[in-house]
């Protein structure tokens, strides 16, 4: 573990990364976050941490810089645009990339990157807000030894579990991409089995509990149909996340000539969701398709009105 306290320019402060600059913030850090919102500037603030007006006002004088954005449009964005981070940040500080994004795009910003002097350390999350929050997630990165050397005293403060996938950006990326893959199909699956169970007659709870302890379960099973059968769709992680996700999957499939015919079902359910207007809520709002079609709703079956 190490010891080394930094001044870190933090760019997007949304579900995962205000947890995440919190407790870098707790691990004695400076932070200088980044967001659109100014509630999560707000927040930061409140923990103890600066904002910035930009990425590049953020980045001058940090030792790091750390993003955790949408999707590669935005990376771009925070990186080469008017605003961008990469013409303050001082030469040789690293850059530590957690946005899920195309492999060959993290391949491609790892070479731009050490043109400009800076090492990148491709390293996307899984683990959602609740592991954000507590410090534990799990990282799946690539880099350079000096990319993980000047990103250890980070990763020690936000992951629980960091696997080091490789010497260069982008398997980092591909295994995220993977776990996406699988992470889409598993609560598609989940909404799909519920509607089936409850609209022949199950109830709800009970089929949860069952499943919950017999071998069809998944991580998202369990976690992802509480959302369902209490009809609360807040956004932990919204349908739209996925629609990006399960189509970049679906990209990478096509790179690689790999027929994926199960990524690409759940890609349009939840693109029938979004269609539906749902996009912007929890991505268990995928169950909504099944139950427009069937005319019933999984959690007024389950003693909750949605």
């Amino acid at each position: 573990m190490t010891t080394n306290k930094l001044r870190i320019a933090f760019v997007g402060l949304g579900s995962m990364g205000l947890g995440m600059a919190k407790n870098l913030l707790a691990k004695g850090h400076a932070v200088i976050g980044v967001d659109m919102n100014p509630d999560a500037g707000a927040a930061l603030r409140a923990s103890g941490g600066q904002t910035a007006a930009s990425p590049r006002a953020a980045a001058a004088q940090a030792d790091a810089l750390v993003l955790v954005v949408v999707n590669a449009a935005q990376v771009e964005q925070v990186l080469f645009g008017a605003e961008g981070a990469v013409g303050a940040l001082p030469q040789g500080r690293v850059v530590m990339q957690c946005a899920t994004v195309p492999p060959g795009f993290s391949t491609a910003l790892g070479e731009r990157l050490a043109a400009a002097g800076h090492p990148l350390l491709d390293a996307p999350l899984s683990g959602g807000r609740a592991r954000a929050d507590t410090g534990e997630l799990t990282v799946m990165s690539s880099g350079t030894p000096q990319a993980y050397a000047q990103a250890e005293a980070i990763l020690d403060a936000v992951a629980a579990k960091v696997y080091r996938l490789g010497d260069a950006p982008g398997i980092g990326s591909l295994v995220k991409t993977v776990n996406q893959l699988l992470a889409g199909v598993h609560i598609a699956a989940a909404a799909e089995a519920m509607a089936l169970g409850t609209k022949a007659g199950a109830d709800p709870r009970a089929l949860y509990e069952v499943i919950s302890n017999s071998a069809g379960n998944s991580w998202m099973f369990t976690n992802r149909v509480p959302h369902m059968l209490d009809g609360d769709f807040t956004p932990l992680s919204a349908v739209d996340i996925f629609v990006k996700d399960l189509g970049l999957v679906l990209d990478t499939g096509r790179e690689v000539k790999q027929p994926l015919p199960l990524a690409a079902a759940a890609h349009q359910m939840f693109l029938m969701a979004t269609a539906a207007g749902w996009g912007k809520m929890d991505d268990a709002a995928v169950v909504k398709i099944y139950e427009q079609m069937g005319a019933f709703s999984v959690a007024e079956r389950a003693g909750k009105r949605a």
